[in-house]
């Protein structure tokens, strides 16, 4: 039976993952921009960021969220401002060319893509609707079903981590096609009207996730 639940969570969580969202943007963005490391590195990052979701609906956090409406309104406006403003500095200041591996700031990148895969995760309140919503399906409630609730957030950050790093392997390998002048810029551009969208979203067309 425990496998069943486990078989039936992996083949749901895989579906949900591969389905394009925000996390999907992230990491092309990254891989396209600064290379594959880098969008293993904002894959990872989103990866720690569906952990610390799991951890909270292991212990019930997440319901508390639920049955107070204004700790997870502010958690929905906090994370429409950061997509808002992560969007309006992709669209204002969009790179003019690719970085390259000789790059001081190299490490930095890296470092900064992991904060940015983590920081859009854990402000993203549809993944805390995800889990809130789907782990309850899963394991019954008690102290006891905890240890359960951390293994199944524990193999949803796997298949984050290998479907994403395969999305940012595969980007990578079209980087030469990407040093063309103004690519690079369009897909700033682009990338950041997506955040845009995706903030209004929360905002106005969600207002009850």
């Amino acid at each position: 039976m425990l496998t069943q639940t486990y078989a039936a969570f992996l083949l749901t969580a895989t579906l949900l993952t591969m389905v394009p969202g925000l996390d999907t943007a992230m990491v092309l963005r990254s891989a396209t921009t600064d290379g594959t490391r880098a969008g293993m590195a904002t894959a990872f990052g989103i990866a720690v960021g569906c952990l610390c979701w799991g951890a909270t609906a292991a212990f019930g956090l997440t319901a508390l969220l639920d049955v107070w409406p204004l700790a997870f309104e502010g958690l929905r406006w906090t994370g429409a401002a950061y997509l808002g403003w992560l969007g309006a500095q992709f669209l204002l200041h969009p790179r003019i060319a690719l970085a390259t591996d000789e790059d001081a700031g190299r490490s930095a990148t890296i470092s900064g893509a992991i904060q940015r895969g983590f920081t859009t995760n854990i402000l993203n309140p549809k993944v805390g609707a995800f889990y809130l919503t789907l782990l309850p399906q899963f394991v019954p409630a008690g102290d006891a079903n905890q240890a359960r609730a951390l293994a199944l957030a524990a193999m949803h950050a796997v298949i984050v981590m290998i479907w994403f790093s395969v999305l940012a392997i595969v980007t990578g390998g079209i980087r030469p096609w990407l040093r063309r002048p103004g690519v690079i810029s369009a897909l700033d551009r682009v990338t950041g009207g997506i955040l845009l969208l995706l903030g209004i979203q929360l905002v106005v067309l969600h207002p009850q996730l």
